[in-house]
This record gives structure tokens, sequence and C-alpha cells, in this order.
């Protein structure tokens, strides 16, 4: 018994001795990486293991946006700003040099670390190698090819009667509800018809969510959303309290890959049976896919949610935060009302060449965009070293580049603060390289044309109808959910314009 107490005495002395040893590795290596990067500027680290966590974690809690601490930074230490986050170094990129070179050429991958935790969520596959997240240049570039058609302009075009209906379906509902006194929640039906709108537009489903509150996949977003969120706090999924939520997240991921599943093994077989199918963006994908002689089920798949969430998510943010700058800007919304009333008039339905003379739109919804992109910004990893404005980039280092940080920089946009849509006129120069709320390069957002169209049709109908006021209190300040919202949602009060009686077309 003594022999085996001594034994045992030992080998937990070995133990100790071998963590003790790892740890002083593991400060040595952390040591290590501060002697390599810590001749990049960067705020003081909070914390020699932590590095510039503790500040993150702080601002979390108190529901504070992160990214406006980085703001302050870039402004006292840009163009380049290291952060720490215990061994990892990240670099924010705060230069129109250095968003030309590492987002228009496609040897920059996308971060494995940061796209790959998209791949699935809470162990269920979510957004796989969709466009978004797919990081193998020529596996992505293939699935782009087959893509693209369905999403070119002239293709676009002839879904402006799908954009006009389901947006006609959301005044209706605004109409019974614009009595000047009832509450709305605006941002609960901007959500629903960009979702109704993607739904039909790119697979052909009528979900009707606008008017059916017992509809699945709002829950299902609703939920995706709160784990984006979760994915970005460390042990999330862990914790005890979080375990049914994580489950309802997950059974959601499944819903949502289940039903795109069985919406393209229908109209698979349907294009293969020669029946008429949908002219919509699956059918052209499909098609083409055959063409090309690639259908890879689970890409598609991947690429089904990409799309579904993503497509509606954030052209959703776009008009939430529109309508929530509008609300305290009443010079904007005469001079915006003005022009929806010369081009549209009193025509039920707008045409193509309206969103084209809706120029002043175009102006205010860049603006917002600029102040409220839907997502801050994009992450590349570089394999090689580099030079922006004189820093030196190591190799293998994750880059993080913000347009809304770039957005809110007196150094590219004068009074950044300030709401004004005539900085994106005809006549002003044009922001190369810190302004990109769809990313640039081969990698940029391929649905947005798509999303402007869309917005533009919904603002224009939404700006004929009716007259609006914000219900206090808003504090207009953004909540990061993984894609940026209204921290106090968007709750607004409606009154109808003048009386409108429709010219048919």
């Amino acid at each position: 018994m003594e022999a085996l107490g001594a034994a045992a005495w030992v080998l937990l002395r070995l133990s100790l001795a071998s963590a003790l040893l790892a740890f002083g590795l593991y400060c040595c290596y952390i040591k290590y990486v501060h002697v390599k990067y810590d001749d990049i500027p960067g705020a003081p680290r909070a914390s020699f293991f932590f590095g510039h966590l503790p500040i993150i974690w702080r601002m979390l809690k108190k529901k504070e946006l992160v990214h406006d601490v980085f703001l302050q930074w870039a402004e006292e230490y840009g163009p380049v700003v290291r952060l720490n986050f215990f061994h990892r170094i990240t670099l924010l990129v705060l230069s129109p040099e250095g968003v030309k070179e590492y987002l228009m050429l496609p040897q920059y991958p996308k971060d494995r670390i940061v796209y790959g935790r998209l791949y699935n969520m809470f162990g269920v596959r979510f957004l796989g190698k969709g466009l978004i997240t797919d990081r193998d240049y020529n596996h992505w570039h293939k699935q782009r090819k087959i893509i693209d058609p369905a999403f070119s302009r002239s293709y676009l075009i002839g879904l402006m009667g799908i954009f006009n209906d389901k947006a006609e379906e959301l005044m209706k509902v605004l109409e019974e509800k614009a009595d000047g006194e009832t509450e709305i929640d605006m941002m609960n039906l901007l959500r629903r018809v960009t979702l109704d709108i993607i739904a039909k537009v790119a697979f052909g489903l009528d979900l009707n969510t606008l008017n059916n509150d017992l509809a699945p996949f709002p829950h299902a977003m609703s939920l995706i959303g709160q784990g984006l969120a979760g994915m970005r706090q460390p042990f999330f999924k862990y914790m005890p309290w979080n375990r049914k939520v994580v489950k309802e997240i997950q059974e959601n991921v499944r819903l949502l890959r289940r039903s795109g599943k069985e919406c393209i093994e229908q109209r698979c077989k349907a294009i293969q049976n020669g029946e008429e199918t949908p002219l919509d963006i699956l059918t052209q994908i499909l098609k083409n896919a055959a063409q090309e002689g690639d259908c890879d089920d689970e890409s598609m798949l991947d690429n089904f949610i990409t799309f579904f969430f993503a497509g509606h998510e954030t052209t959703a943010s776009q008009l939430t935060f529109s309508i929530m700058e509008l609300g305290r800007q009443p010079e904007v919304m005469a001079k915006l009302q003005a022009e929806v009333d010369e081009v549209v008039g009193v025509k039920r339905d707008i045409s193509y060449e309206d969103l084209g003379n809706l120029q002043y739109s175009s102006q205010v919804l860049k603006e917002v965009l600029r102040l409220y992109p839907p997502v801050p910004g994009t992450v590349r990893w570089t394999g090689k070293e580099g030079i922006v404005e004189g820093v030196k980039i190591p190799a293998k280092t994750t880059l993080v580049f913000s347009t809304y940080i770039m957005g809110r920089m007196e150094k590219f946009f004068k009074d950044p603060q300030l709401f004004d849509p005539d900085r994106f006129g005809k006549d002003r120069s044009k922001p190369y390289y810190s302004y990109f709320p769809f990313s640039l390069g081969p990698r940029s957002c391929i649905g947005q044309t798509f999303a402007q169209m869309e917005t533009k049709v919904v603002m224009a109908k939404f700006l004929q109808r009716f007259e609006f006021q914000l219900v206090p209190p808003q504090s207009f300040k953004i909540l990061d959910t993984g894609t940026f919202r209204p921290l106090d949602g968007l709750v607004c009060r409606l009154t109808p314009r003048n009386p409108l009686t429709f010219e048919k077309d």
C-alpha cells in the first residue's frame, strides 16, 4: 500500500511538473509572438495571456459595439492596428492601399478560423462550403461560375414582378395598422417580407410569413441569429443554461437543410421530367450546373442555406436602418418622398426603369450602408510577408478589413458622423477602397444588385404610402449578432399619406 501511495505521489508530482513545463513553454511562445508583432502599433494589452479580450468581453457584457473601440484605436494607431488574443495576432488594416492589395487579388484566402466556424453550427452543418465560406479558390470559382448567371442584371429584371407583389403584401399589412396610434414592430415585418421575397425569387417557395405568425422559418432565422452570436462567445454551448437553446438552434439548422434538400430534389426531378419549372434562381443554377457537369448536392445545399439566411438578413438590416435613420432626418425624408412622388407617382408597380431614376434614393441607401453596413467587414489570411503604408505585415497573419470603421473615419469621409446622402452624388468623387459594404474584388457579394433592387422597391412603396414616427426610446445604437441590427429594434407609428388611386400599368 505504501509503495502504491509513493507511486501515486510521484505521478502527481510528474503531472504537475509537466503542466508547469507546458505552461512555461506557452508563456515563452506568447512572448515570442509579442516580440514578432509588437513593432506594429496597437492599444496596450489588458492582459499578458488574454491580450485585448478583457476589453472586448466588458463591452459585450454591456451590449456595447466592439467595433467602436476599434474605431478609436484606428484613429489613434492606424493604418494597421495590432489586436492580441492569447497567442493569436489579428491585424486591422485601415488603408485603401491595403484594401486594394488584399481584397482585389484572389491569392489571399478567407481566414480559416473565422470562416471555418461557419461550416458547422454547434455540430450541425450550416454554411458548409457555400460561396461565403469556401476557402478553396478553385472550388469557389467553379461554384461562382455556375451561380453568376442567375444573379445577372438582365435576369434579375424579370423578377421585378415578384419584388412588387411581395412588397405590396407588406403594404397591405401596414395599411391595416396605419392609424397613427398602433405601435408596429417594423423590424420584425421587414425581416418577414425579405424572407418571403428570397424564398419566392430564389426557390419558388411561397412562405407567406407576413400573414402567418405560426410560420416556422422566421423563428428558425431568429434562432440561427442567436446561434451566430453564441458562437462568438467562449464556451457558450457548454454552459448548462444554454443547452436548451443550443438544441433548438441545432434542430432549426436541420429544418433549413431538410427544406433545402426537398426543394432541390423536387426541382431536379421536375427538370429531368421536362416539367414546367419556375424561372427562379434555383432553376437557373441547376441548369447551369448540369451544363457544367458539376451537380455537387452538398455544395448546392450549402448555397441554399447561404442565400436563404444571408439573402434576407442583410437586406432586412439595410431596410431597418434606413427607416430608423430617416426617422430623425426630416429634410432627407422630404426630399426622398418628393423623388418617389415624381418618379413613381400613383403607380402600384415600380418598373426597373423607375429604379434607375430614383437617384437620390440610391444616395440615401449608400449612406445608410456607410454608417450601418449589415456586415461590418471581411477577413483574409496572408501566407506571405507584405507591407502596408510602411508597416511590415508578417506572413501567416489574419487581416481584418472593416467597412464600418473606414466608413466612420474623418480621414476618408468629411464629418463622418453626419448623415449626408449628397456625399454619394454624381458630382462627388467616389470613395475607392474605403467603402465596401458588399466587399470588393472576386469575393464580393454575388447578391448585391439583387439586394439593392429589392430594397429600393420596398422603400419606394413604403414612402409612397406612409408617414411615420419612431416610438421612443430609440438609442440609434447598433447590436452586433454577426450582422448588424438596431439595439432597440424598430417600432413605428404610421399614418397614410394622401389617399392613392393606383393607375393601371
